[in-house]
């Protein structure tokens, strides 16, 4: 019996024609019948680093009886000179957050998957307190059950006030251990009951795993890194997956 949890998050790589840039992680959300993959903005795109790829592999298990089946899928992030991605933004500026809708049609038939759906966003911040505890579910560097090819978790919980955006930004913090290629995970929070309309996923989805935080100042050889990460508000989905 496999986790739903683990099924809902899927290995993220990047290509500039053939060549492999990078490894991240990324999950599913369904609405309205349309699927999207969700990963970090840059992820996708990113300036400062000069990291732009033109296509994208995820990993899908494609057998119910062996889950340790898997075919790599590819999606192109450009078209007709467009993106086919979206990216998130509020008053503040933009989000690192990214979508792009998978094609349905071109999915092998014996798909075997999950998916966040707009009710598994919390219906109010007053629902998570500081202090909780969440899983970052994602592929640290690139692991992952390579047998299985299923993620691993890391333990997490809620570093600054859920209800306040932290200085003013779309996000909130989390105390966590995390890596390179966790960029994009789900963070997630188990679900209080499991009769709310949720199905066999019974997570509360509160955040997109971006990037540690680390303070400017910071003597490298006196002082360790604090051990936060930035989680920007699941809710961004919302507008990124209208029509």
């Amino acid at each position: 019996m496999i986790e739903s949890i683990l099924l809902a998050a899927t290995r993220v790589s990047t290509f500039h024609q053939q060549q492999a840039l990078t490894n991240a992680s990324g999950f599913f959300f369904e609405r309205d019948e349309r699927l999207f993959l969700v990963t970090s903005r840059h992820v996708l795109f990113d300036e400062p680093s000069r990291h732009f790829p033109d296509r994208i592999e995820i990993e899908l298990h494609v057998n119910p009886d062996n889950i340790a089946e898997s075919t790599a899928f590819s999606m192109p992030l450009y078209g007709h000179g467009q993106k086919l991605w979206r990216q998130g933004a509020d008053t503040a500026g933009e989000i690192d957050v990214a979508v792009i809708e998978v094609d349905r049609y071109a999915l092998p038939r014996s798909l075997v998957y999950r998916a966040f759906t707009p009710r598994h966003l919390p219906a109010r911040f007053d629902q998570v307190e500081v202090g909780s505890s969440l899983l970052v579910v994602g592929f640290p560097l690139g692991f992952q059950d390579s047998l299985h090819h299923m993620p691993v978790v890391r333990q997490a919980i809620v570093a600054s006030s859920f209800g306040l955006r932290f200085q003013g930004e779309g996000y909130f913090l989390t105390d966590a251990r995390t890596h390179r290629g966790t960029s994009g995970a789900p963070v997630v929070m188990r679900a209080a009951t499991q009769d709310f309309g949720h199905g066999d996923l019974p997570w509360l989805l509160l955040g997109v795993h971006s990037a540690r935080l680390d303070v400017g100042a910071r003597d490298p050889n006196q002082d360790e890194a604090l051990g936060l990460n930035c989680a920007w508000y699941a809710d961004i989905l919302l507008p990124l997956t209208g029509h």
